[in-house]
Order: C-alpha cells, then sequence, then structure tokens
C-alpha cells in the first residue's frame, strides 16, 4: 500500500495510545499542509519587547507561507500587522528587524505608519479609499516582555496560559530584561520529532551530560510536578496540556531542582551574569506555551526556545539567551560562558534528532512506547492528534 493510500483520519484512528507516531506523521506533504494551518491559529512567541522597545523599531516572523511585522508605534503600543501589502501582496518588510517612521513596500512605494494605516499611495484612481487598505492586524499578546501572535482570526483562548506564565516571567524579572545573544540551529527533522524530543528528558542521560550534571530533571525520580504553592513565588507548577482540545491554549510551568551547589546552568555550575530573580538561587523554571514556544529560567539569565518548521523534514530551532536589562557583555557576563551549555545542548540535540529521523524513514521503523521519563512527549502527541482530528475533519473531511 503507497504511504498515501491511508487518509490522516484513518492514521489518526490507527495511533496506538502510548506508543510514537507512525511514520507517515513525520514525511508527508500532505500531513505539514495540516500541521501548518493547525499552528498557524495558535499563540506563538515571536520575540522579546526590548528588541521593539522604541516607537519605530519593528521586527519579523514566518510561519509557513505567513509572516508578520510586529512594530512599536509612535503611540508606544505594540501592534502586529500581516506583512503583506494591500496593494498587490508583495512583504512589506523584507529584513529581519529595523527601525522606521513608515513602513514603505519595496515594490510599489505604498507606506504605511507603525499603526498599519495607509498613509501614501501615487497615482490611484478617484474614489481610492486609503482607510480601507490597512495592513490586516493580528492578535498579539504580550507576558512578561514575551511577544504572542496568531495568524488566525479566532486563536485559543490565551488567559489560563498566560496566567501561568506570567507568575513566571514576573518572578525572574523578564519583563525589563534584554536580548544578549541568540543563535539558530537548523535540524533536518519534521518539526514533531524536535518538539517531542524537547518534551523529554528519557535521552538527557546519553545525550546530554553538560545538562544531567546541573540538572535534577535528568534523575527519574526528579521528574515531577510540584502542585504545592512555593513560599518563595506564591505559585504552583501548571499542567494545562489536556488530551482532548478544550478551546484554551496550552502551557505548562514546571519548577525544578539544579543539582547540590549549582547556582546556574552553566560550566562549573557558578553564576554567570547579575541576578535577575534576586536571592534565588538553585533552581530553574521550565516552561511551554502553544505549540512552538518554550521557555527556561535561572536566576541570573534566561532562555527563549522558538521551533519553527520550513519544510516536512525541515525544522529551525532558534534560541534567545536574556540578561538583566544593566548587564553589559564582557563586564557583567562572558558571552562565551553565557551560551555554552545550551548551544553544547543544541547542537546534541540536532544530532540525534537527524538520527531519529533517518530511521523513522526506514520501511522497518515502527512506533514504540513511551518510558516512564516521557511523559511530556506523550502529552504533546496526543495533544497534537487531538488537534489535528479536528483540523482534518473541519478543513478536509478526511
Amino acid at each position: 500500500m503507497n504511504h498515501r493510500d491511508r487518509s490522516v483520519s484513518a492514521l489518526i484512528a490507527d495511533h496506538r495510545w502510548g506508543h510514537a507516531l507512525a511514520s507517515e506523521f513525520y514525511k508527508r506533504d500532505d500531513i505539514f499542509e495540516l500541521d501548518i494551518a493547525l499552528l498557524q491559529d495558535r499563540w506563538t512567541c515571536v520575540g522579546h519587547a526590548s528588541e521593539v522597545s522604541s516607537p519605530g523599531d519593528w521586527t519579523t516572523a514566518e510561519l509557513g507561507a505567513e509572516s508578520v511585522i510586529v512594530a512599536r508605534g509612535d503611540d508606544g503600543a505594540l501592534r502586529a500587522l500581516a506583512n503583506v501589502c494591500r496593494h498587490r501582496g508583495s512583504r512589506v518588510c523584507v529584513e529581519a528587524r529595523g527601525t522606521a517612521r513608515v513602513l514603505v513596500c519595496p515594490y510599489h512605494a505604498w507606506s504605511y505608519g507603525l499603526d498599519g494605516l495607509l498613509r501614501q499611495a501615487r497615482n490611484m484612481p478617484a474614489g481610492f479609499d486609503p482607510a480601507a487598505h490597512a495592513l490586516k492586524a493580528l492578535p498579539l499578546k504580550e507576558i512578561g516582555g514575551l511577544i504572542f501572535i496568531s495568524f488566525g482570526d479566532h486563536p485559543p483562548d490565551f488567559e489560563r496560559a498566560g496566567e501561568g506564565l506570567g507568575r513566571m516571567t514576573d518572578h525572574y524579572g523578564w519583563a525589563k530584561a534584554r536580548v544578549a545573544e541568540r543563535r539558530s540551529y537548523s535540524v533536518a527533522a519534521n518539526w514533531k520529532l524536535v518538539l517531542e524530543n524537547y518534551h523529554e528528558c528519557y535521552h538527557c542521560a546519553p545525550a546530554h551530560p553538560e545538562f544531567s550534571r546541573l540538572h535534577a530533571l535528568a534523575r527519574p525520580s526528579e521528574r515531577r510536578l510540584r502542585l504545592d504553592i512555593d513560599p518563595a513565588t506564591g505559585w504552583s507548577d501548571l499542567e494545562a496540556w489536556d488530551a482532548a482540545p478544550d478551546g484554551a491554549e496550552v502551557a505548562r510551568v514546571m519548577r525544578s531542582a539544579l543539582s547540590a551547589e549549582c547556582e546556574t546552568g552553566s560550566e562549573d555550575g557558578r553564576r554567570l551574569a547579575p541576578l535577575m530573580a534576586p536571592g534565588l538561587s538553585g533552581d530553574c523554571v521550565f516552561a511551554e506555551l502553544g505549540f512552538l514556544s518554550a521557555f527556561l529560567a535561572y536566576a541570573d539569565y534566561g532562555l527563549i526556545y522558538r521551533f519553527i518548521p520550513r519544510g516536512v523534514m525541515t525544522t529551525d530551532m532558534e534560541v534567545t539567551w536574556l540578561v538583566h536589562p544593566d548587564a553589559k557583555a564582557g563586564r557583567d557576563y562572558d558571552p562565551a560562558r553565557l551560551t555554552w551549555l545550551w548551544d553544547v545542548t543544541s547542537l546534541a540535540d540536532k544530532r540525534i534528532i537527524e538520527t531519529n529521523q533517518a530511521g523513522v524513514l526506514s520501511r522497518h521503523y515502527a512506533p514504540g512506547p513511551f518510558s516512564l521519563m516521557e511523559p511530556g512527549a506523550l502529552a504533546y502527541v496526543d495533544r497534537y492528534l487531538g488537534e489535528l482530528s479536528l483540523m482534518a475533519r473541519g478543513a478536509h473531511g478526511i
């Protein structure tokens, strides 16, 4: 049987609970198209507010064929604008980020304000209404300096996820943080293999000795949610990743201990930069919001992980390091030491995920059972299948 002979609904129905996905989910063009439509309708992090801190600052982000401009207007407000000129559809901003008083389309020079309103369009016929040709506004939320957008008109409810993540970002001072470093890692694998890997630490001991030495999460007995109220923060962990879609965005916030006498995620366990959360040391918080955004907070620095599907078997992992707003490179922190752990970890992830993808393409691949150390990957797969089932039935009736 040709692998395209089975419908998406049949593949979902055939899935064996507690097991990995069938190979078709990682290689079929039609499933990838459904995936992108699903992901575009959800919330995804596109960066940090420090990168668009002044009026006129803008940045762009892409997901599938869609592109967004996030701009700081003259009124100080952040807006998300579809990066599609209202004339003939050209991208308006073609660079990753910049600063400008107006946004000018490079094709025919239609000009837009930072609020998206059309300012100038040359030689248009009588009766042309500039007010009817503003850039399309997209949903935007800002939580603790983190900017989330959706390309959908009706994205999932944000309240539960935003509240949980907000407790973490408030505690660690992320709203006032600034970007210290950013690196991108291109992975030759389907986005779901990349995210499944991120959601489990079963692989940590064999693949990440540097991480495992520092983090209690790598040890089976330490992987658990802490539903008690933390006396230092006043909040508990959040697990909002039910298998059945419920109209709300998925989220997870999980406190975790560092190994004895470790202060942060560094080569020697010692602090790397000025404290972002005064008095905190010896623990960290892992968090996720939506399907493509993950975060990690230490006392002295933070991480934003953005996962960006580029093709059926191509995914970018973008890692951004946050530090205290007053911290200066070379004076308060060494960039090489700051990035060491999550650079070496990301490179190792790239290697093992690409090896995973190669094996999944084999005719001898059969989905195996998740281990007791992979509850996050199991939950991720379950929720994905629930969402994909709705997408397949609603959009294509298949």
